[in-house]
């Protein structure tokens, strides 16, 4: 078991779905299988599987869900028709625990999904598994199992999801969209019924005054009905209340004709008003464009921008100066130890001196040497050439030996070599040495 789970590549993200069996916990293939997970993480952000059944269960094979109408034919994905299909040679349906996209049909992945509960070789390139179900949550899976079922794999009583947490989404892009749900409303509620409502006065003890009261009420509601009325109109036969109206409409008609005339002296005023703001508008605009000539004239912020601009010049002339001095000082150090070097590398003896020379002599030569082709073809043979001169020289400048000096030297040869009547003494043999203590 261990060896399938290194197979599998690592996981990015990860899911939580609260079923009525219990949490879930999914790990994600984001990378494997991108769409399906975005799909997936979308859908669980937005809330589109709460409340959903387990609408399909097959023992020991697979727990089906994510169809919010529970049919087994509805759901659509996030991208609004049916995504494509992706397969990936590291995913395999070896186990139980896998989450698969549901489909009718190659490339027809909507929202539907299942967990595995075995090994299914047989769906291997045809569903997307998209994550895994870890820890112990996979004991819960087995749980969404334990329905009865009938005869179309529907469970009579299906688990739910309650809701769905994304706790790590892998794509930080996702936006939710929001889903305005459908609720049917009811009739009764939509419509309010326009009919009034009857009062059965024989239910209560004291019925008849109730109903008297109730009369009343009504034919006075219907006179009033459509009438703003006032104290004078309800107490009409009161003394105290007198019927001459307070306000004089002549006096009013001279008010208005005061006022009038009043209107016209103002409107008069009003025009020398007027003139004055417009001769002092004109006045002030005239000192705001002195002012914003002298400001263009003489302005502060671009006096300290020049002086800033030619601040930074001067330190960036200065700067160049210093890194120039900088520079001299290091050649002059280099310089320096360069002279050291020559002056400490001067020969004590006449030894180091030769083999100093001798050195210089072969690195010059080694400089000197041509590369591979036919200048160093012209080279060796010009080196051979020079062997054999000085081989030639060196043969011609050998003394020359008479015929009799090398015949008297024969001679001397014969003489000198011992003869076989010759005879030598024999060499004289060691004595051996014998200790005090050896007994003969």
């Amino acid at each position: 078991m261990s060896n399938i789970y290194i197979q599998e590549p690592p996981t990015n993200g990860k899911v939580l779905l609260k079923t009525s069996a219990g949490d879930v916990d999914i790990e994600l293939w984001s990378k494997e299988a991108p769409k399906a997970c975005r799909n997936f993480t979308q859908l669980c952000m937005e809330g589109y599987y709460d409340g959903t059944i387990f609408h399909r269960v097959v023992p020991e094979f697979i727990v089906q869900g994510g169809d919010p109408t529970g049919t087994g034919t509805g759901g659509e994905s996030i991208y609004g028709r049916p995504f494509k299909d992706e397969f990936h040679s590291r995913l395999r349906f070896n186990r139980r625990g896998l989450v698969a996209m549901a489909n009718a049909g190659p490339h027809d992945n909507g929202s539907q999904f299942f967990f595995t509960l075995g090994r299914a070789d047989e769906l291997n390139n045809k569903h997307t598994i998209f994550g895994k179900v870890t820890g112990d949550t996979v004991y819960n899976i087995l749980r969404l199992a334990e329905v009865e079922c009938d005869r179309d794999e529907r469970p009579l009583n299906p688990h739910k999801i309650r809701s769905t947490e994304v706790l790590h989404s892998p794509f930080d892009d996702i936006i939710p969209r929001e889903i305005k749900v459908k609720k049917e409303k009811n009739k009764g509620e939509g419509k309010k019924s326009q009919s009034k409502a009857t009062k059965n006065f024989n239910l209560l003890s004291f019925g008849e005054e109730a109903e008297e009261d109730e009369e009343m009420a009504s034919q006075v509601s219907q006179t009033l009905k459509g009438k703003s009325k006032s104290s004078h109109d309800l107490l009409k036969d009161d003394p105290k209340l007198s019927s001459v109206p307070v306000v004089d409409r002549s006096g009013k008609n001279l008010r208005l004709h005061i006022n009038n005339s009043d209107a016209g002296d103002d409107s008069e005023d009003d025009s020398d008003l007027e003139s004055e703001r417009e001769r002092i508008r004109e006045n002030i605009s005239q000192k705001l464009k002195k002012d914003k000539t002298d400001e263009k004239s003489f302005n502060p912020d671009t006096v300290k921008k020049t002086s800033r601009s030619d601040e930074l010049r001067k330190e960036a002339r200065q700067l160049k100066k210093e890194l120039l001095a900088i520079k001299q000082r290091k050649e002059d150090g280099v310089k320096k130890e360069e002279d050291v070097s020559e002056g400490d590398s001067k020969p004590t003896s006449e030894a180091v001196t030769e083999y100093l020379e001798s050195r210089k002599k072969y690195e010059d030569m080694r400089k000197q040497k041509l590369k591979k082709g036919s200048g160093r073809e012209a080279q060796t043979l010009a080196l051979l050439d020079r062997f054999k001169s000085k081989l030639s020289s060196a043969i011609s400048e050998t003394p020359s030996v008479p015929e009799e000096d090398v015949e008297e030297l024969g001679e001397d040869d014969d003489k000198a070599r011992p003869t076989s009547n010759q005879h030598y003494p024999p060499a004289s043999l060691p004595v051996a040495r014998v200790s005090s203590n050896h007994q003969l």
